[in-house]
């Protein structure tokens, strides 16, 4: 069985739920765990401050991958607002074990201010590469993520993976992370699990986003109900 944990946001239960079900429907022997920060705070496994910078409740808890699935084998995580168009199994097929990691190399520059449901928009290097990460939990240099350093460290040791180096990234196609509104379907080829970094049609101001009919069209599979403005997150 392949694990995929996936970046939980409390008031966004709809969204996780969504890529969930995109995922496992598509998926065979795939199975999904949410990443969720206040069951790691009660158990006293995640204690750092929050986030101010954080668009995400999982900005940081992201990077317990690792410990949560035990530093055995190879694992996947991925935003909640991300969609399957295809099977993650092929991604999985692409892990190569010289690897500590695999991901998407974005160049994603945004130039606005806020994103989501008016999150703040921060510019980092690698911004979005920890968005979608195949994690090669037997590589040595991972065996360092433990939740003792995830709790201390900055964000942006974490995020730009400043543990590994260079030639210890592996590089996977943009389509298995497409940034939705940001890459052009028509000019690349066909994506095979879309990412709606700024927002998704669950938010009000997205509703008409490249690829929202997808979205949608999920909801409907798994609810047996069409997407409404009712179902919108405030």
């Amino acid at each position: 069985m392949r694990k995929v944990f996936i970046g939980y946001t409390s008031y966004q239960d709809v969204v996780y739920q969504v890529a969930k079900h995109s995922i496992e429907r598509q998926s065979e022997d795939v199975k999904c765990y949410p990443i969720i920060q206040q069951a790691l705070r009660d158990l006293g496994i995640y204690y750092r401050p929050v986030d101010t910078n954080g668009s995400t409740e999982f900005s940081i808890t992201r990077f317990l991958t690792p410990w949560l699935a035990g530093y055995k084998g190879w694992v996947m995580f991925c935003d909640n607002d991300v969609l399957a168009l295809g099977d993650i199994n092929e991604l999985f097929d692409l892990a190569d074990d010289k690897y500590a990691i695999m991901c998407v190399k974005h160049s994603h520059k945004p130039t606005e201010t806020v994103k989501l449901d008016g999150q703040k928009q921060t510019q980092y290097p690698r911004k979005n590469w920890s968005s979608v990460v195949l994690w090669n939990l037997e590589h040595p240099k991972n065996k360092q993520i433990t939740p003792e350093l995830v709790n201390e460290v900055s964000p942006l040791y974490l995020h730009r993976f400043m543990w590994l180096e260079d030639h210890e990234i592996g590089e996977i196609t943009r389509d298995w992370n497409f940034l939705v509104d940001w890459y052009d379907s028509k000019t690349n080829s066909k994506p095979k699990l879309l990412h709606y970094t700024d927002g998704g049609p669950y938010f009000k101001n997205y509703q008409n986003c490249d690829f929202s009919e997808n979205w949608k069209a999920e909801f409907k599979l798994m609810t047996g109900k069409e997407f409404t403005d009712s179902d919108l997150i405030d």
